[in-house]
């Protein structure tokens, strides 16, 4: 590269405004990520409608998330074989329109296709999102833009189970995903309008079709995603299925390590992780990923299975912690102009750890007001976490490698979160056995407490007009779902616990980031 075109590029600036730029892009891939959650809350419905079970209609979710996987480390190979702009545009429009054709599907199998298809084009956003702001501002303004894209990263699977609920309760499932056919093609024309790729971006050619690295990586992250979202419901590695997923992921991410190290054009370029910023951001996403995305799962799903709350009222718990991101972003943005942003991330995992232990205090009897507080108290920490996180990743990273850096830094957030969720659940499942088996050592006539508790039910029963016979086994199934119930409720307290020892164990792992400066000032990672 002559000094001639160093400099062009160096004076590079878009021609629009660069706020408005971020915003558009934005909106894209908050339609996409919000996919990701608000179908959760409608399976059962979806379930129904389509004549399947419940544990036929999770391919939906599956499949979606499959595709979507595959495609996040793909993405800059992509784009440079087709350009950055052009398939960003892309992906939104055929993203619409296989939303379109998700809500029109009058099977599941066609559904499933059609998520497929949603989660392919979907998978390029996010990655394509970080690399237009990275592009679009200098340094020391992407903690701030970051803090824009923050929206759709954050807010919008918290977001997801809410809206989901209240569209799914008030109208139909469909409209999940017919809603965004206004969204996406808002954005098609703002990104047309808007977005411009840079000279460098422009210069660079693709590196030809690497089969064997495509084909791994889609057996290795397809199978693993396949795996966690499928193996609490197949009793994990009792099911020769999953079994067979686990193997397959191995060998096919073992097999692309390797041959992604050794290829002359891999189709993703591995020396990014030789930059220990970026490398560590790489862990740090990972972590704020698992515990975003299991954090969210479990409260939700506690209320509805537990506290007899409706899909929307579970969803609303999660809303006033959207509005909390949304509030302190600008101010952690502010932070990072003048504190050191290693320091920031580790103050965010440590609130996080504190949230989580908090919110390990759940009863049977937990009103709203409580769960509402401990999810603003969770995601008061993911303030601190990803907007830091994304500034240090690119701080250092050269320019070359910034397509393939986003991939994996968005495939890292991702496939974490799919693996925190799994991971969650199944811990879920085992510990409600455990202490569902140490309660009931206790309902037994040998024990006073257990049989005043049971006369008490019974004669209330009797009371309202039951024989004694009848009352005496209706008190004892009383008894039984109380029992399952408070077992359950201490499982989810003790899977909170194990969050908050993930989030305080990645705390030191902030201080490996490099002591280096960027241009951008003091908001570095010293």
């Amino acid at each position: 590269m002559t000094d001639a075109t160093e400099a062009s590029h160096a004076d590079w600036k878009p021609r629009g405004n660069p706020w408005l730029i971020a915003v558009a892009v934005t909106i894209a891939t908050f339609m996409e990520v919000l996919d990701t959650t608000i179908v959760n809350v409608a399976l059962p419905h979806i379930a129904g409608s389509l004549s399947a079970s419940p544990e036929e209609a999770t391919w939906a979710l599956t499949s979606y998330l499959v595709a979507n996987g595959i495609v996040l480390t793909i993405s800059g190979w992509l784009g440079d074989l087709l350009g950055r702009k052009r398939y960003f545009v892309i992906c939104i429009a055929m993203f619409t329109v296989c939303s379109f054709l998700c809500g029109a599907a009058t099977s599941l199998g066609q559904l499933i296709v059609f998520r497929l298809a949603q989660g392919f084009f979907g998978g390029g956003m996010q990655p394509n999102q970080q690399s237009i702001i990275i592009d679009t501002f200098p340094a020391a303004r992407r903690g701030a833009a970051f803090g824009v894209a923050a929206m759709a990263t954050i807010v919008a699977p918290v977001l997801g189970p809410t809206l989901g609920g209240y569209i799914t309760d008030q109208a139909s499932w469909r409209w999940i995903f017919f809603l965004n056919i206004p969204v996406g093609i808002i954005a098609v024309f703002l990104v047309a309008a808007l977005v411009e790729d840079p000279p460098w971006v422009k210069e660079r050619r693709s590196r030809g079709l690497d089969f064997i690295g495509l084909s791994l990586i889609a057996i290795g992250l397809g199978c693993l995603e396949v795996m966690m979202d499928r193996g609490s419901d197949d009793d994990w590695f009792n099911s020769p299925f999953i079994q067979l997923m686990a193997l397959l992921a191995f060998l096919g991410i073992l097999g692309a390590i390797f041959w992604l190290l050794i290829a002359r054009k891999p189709i993703v370029h591995l020396e990014v992780f030789k930059d220990r910023n970026f490398a560590t951001a790489c862990l740090m996403i990972a972590a704020t990923g698992g515990i975003l995305y299991a954090s969210a799962v479990m409260i939700p799903q506690m209320a509805q299975q537990y506290l007899n709350y409706t899909a929307t009222w579970s969803g609303m718990i999660l809303s006033p912690g959207g509005f909390m991101v949304i509030l302190l972003i600008p101010f952690v943005g502010r932070l990072l102009k003048v504190t050191p942003a290693r320091n920031l991330i580790a103050a965010g995992f440590t609130i996080m750890g504190f949230a989580l232990l908090y919110s390990s205090h759940l009863a049977a009897n937990i009103n709203f007001g409580a769960l509402v507080m401990m999810r603003m108290f969770q995601t008061a920490a993911l303030a601190f976490l990803f907007v830091p996180i994304s500034t240090v990743a690119y701080m250092t990273l050269p320019r070359d490698l910034t397509p393939d850096g986003v991939a994996l830094f968005a495939m890292f957030r991702n496939v974490a979160g799919s693996i925190g969720i799994a991971l969650a659940t199944a811990n879920v499942t085992h510990r409600a056995q455990t202490h569902q088996s140490h309660l009931t050592e206790w309902a037994t006539p040998f024990h006073q407490p257990f049989n005043e508790l049971l006369a008490q039910y019974a004669d209330a029963l009797k009371a309202m007009g039951h024989s004694a016979a009848a009352a005496h086994d209706m008190a004892l199934g009383q008894i039984y779902r109380m029992i399952q119930t408070q077992a359950a409720i201490m499982a989810y307290s003790d899977t909170f616990v194990v969050c908050a020892v993930v989030a305080f164990a990645v705390t030191p792992f902030c201080f490996l980031m490099t002591s280096r400066k960027s241009s951008g000032g003091p908001g570095a990672a010293h």
